[in-house]
């Protein structure tokens, strides 16, 4: 089965650890053996952290802008509600402290499953962290994320702690950065992304644990010194 997923997660951190700013999407389709992404569309969004559940419209806006190009038996969508079908969730179906944000965006979610599933036979399901797609989404739009907030830091020449994805950590080789998943069953599912400006030459990065938050990692990203 070919799996289209999206997310969008990688943060911004202020001083105090505090996520400021949710920093690039990503769309990804996924085949057998689900391990990583076989095509991809990732965007840097920078938006606020008060933005939250609307970004989920851009998500899906991005898996059927992929859609226009490769073939997919099904959309995974990052909100939790057991699979159910996106065009047929109902106000009464939605739970928990998410409910009134989700209540405004979830006409135009109906409206661009409806389309999806008109338009290319595809089923959109609320499925949310259960899905192994999802998690590459996650990881690639994170990969992603560490290579404009270094385009970021190089523009601005000010220091930017980013905050990963949860249970990751990063590795970077040969001008390509990899987001490797802690999750004992996932010991080989990454997301990637290639440094095609070379902005990894000239900063450097220092990883740690994100002390006020257990379970993620963050990277401290400053300019090169000079020898």
């Amino acid at each position: 089965m070919r799996v289209i997923a999206a997310d969008s997660g990688a943060a911004i951190l202020n001083p105090r650890f505090e996520p400021l700013q949710i920093v690039a999407a990503a769309t990804v389709l996924v085949e057998p053996p689900y391990r990583r992404a076989s095509e991809f569309l990732v965007e840097p969004i920078f938006a606020p952290i008060e933005t939250g559940h609307a970004l989920i419209i851009h998500e899906l806006e991005l898996c059927q802008k992929l859609l226009k190009d490769v073939r997919a038996q099904v959309v995974h969508l990052d909100m939790s509600m057991g699979g159910l079908l996106v065009e047929e969730i109902s106000p009464v179906q939605l739970r928990g402290k998410a409910r009134s944000s989700i209540l405004r965006i979830l006409p135009k979610l109906r409206k661009l499953s409806t389309d999806i599933k008109r338009i290319y036979g595809v089923d959109v399901l609320a499925i949310g962290k259960e899905s192994i797609p999802v998690r590459i989404a996650e990881l690639t739009t994170g990969a992603h994320a560490v290579l404009y907030v270094c385009e970021k830091m190089v523009k601005e020449g000010k220091e930017q702690l980013l905050g990963l994805p949860s249970k990751c950590y990063a590795r970077i080789v040969q001008n390509r950065v990899t987001l490797h998943s802690l999750i004992p069953a996932e010991h080989d599912v990454v997301g990637y992304a290639e440094d095609k400006e070379k902005v990894l030459n000239r900063i450097q990065l220092m990883e740690m644990a994100n002390p006020c938050a257990r379970g993620f990692r963050i990277l401290k990203i400053s300019p090169k010194k000079q020898h």
